[in-house]
């Protein structure tokens, strides 16, 4: 009989674009066992490296539409232009595996999903500055002058959400702000409730029986 329950837990992160939540998302599934992933949908193009139903699943905007009329997303926005949604038939599957799950999604995202999912875990990831936030955007050259000023507009509408989030991670130093997300995800898989009450029951409390 297992010792922790078998359903697993799931994760929530947010950032505003630039921050630097992806690359701590994609960095801790690697490294850490019983970590799973859930690849979201979107309409957007794909940029130079990234690789369908690993980065993204890219989709046209008709049939993301028909998607979410059809109820297969637990959660979608339109953000930057671009529709993104998460599969509920995916999340549901990995976590009745045994997966913890961890979901790189926008702050509409991460609401629409803390209103229907008890017991999730939601971090936001926040940058040193708003001036190194505007520089990684300007160094990763993937988006246009105009992107770049319309992302960091954004960025300051989701930072004043970070208060619904039970954590937040400043992510100056990657490995610091690595250790910090790890450190949540471990904590969150010793508590008490991850307890398995039947092997408890048949390791411990028969045994006063006896």
């Amino acid at each position: 009989m297992q010792q922790k329950k078998s359903r697993g837990s799931l994760f929530v992160v947010s950032a505003p674009s630039g921050a630097g939540k992806t690359t701590l998302c994609r960095r801790l599934v690697s490294s850490q066992p019983g970590l799973a992933f859930s690849v979201s949908y979107t309409t957007r193009q794909p940029r130079q490296g990234e690789v369908r139903d690993v980065d993204y699943t890219f989709v046209g905007r008709e049939d993301f539409l028909s998607m979410a009329g059809r109820g297969e997303f637990i959660e979608w926005a339109e953000v930057h232009g671009a529709l993104y949604g998460t599969s509920g038939k995916r999340l549901e599957a990995l976590m009745e595996a045994g997966n913890d799950v961890i979901l790189d999604i926008d702050t509409q995202g991460a609401m629409q999903i803390k209103e229907r999912y008890e017991g999730g875990t939601y971090v936001f990831i926040l940058p040193p500055s708003f001036e190194v936030l505007k520089k990684r955007l300007e160094e990763r050259m993937t988006d246009a002058k105009e992107e770049i000023e319309k992302r960091l507009r954004r960025a300051v509408s989701e930072i004043r959400s970070y208060q619904r989030y039970d954590y937040v991670i400043i992510n100056d130093v990657l490995e610091n702000a690595l250790r910090e997300l790890e450190a949540i995800i471990l904590s969150r898989r010793v508590r008490a409730q991850m307890i398995n009450p039947l092997w408890l029951e048949e390791g411990f409390f028969k045994q006063e029986e006896q």
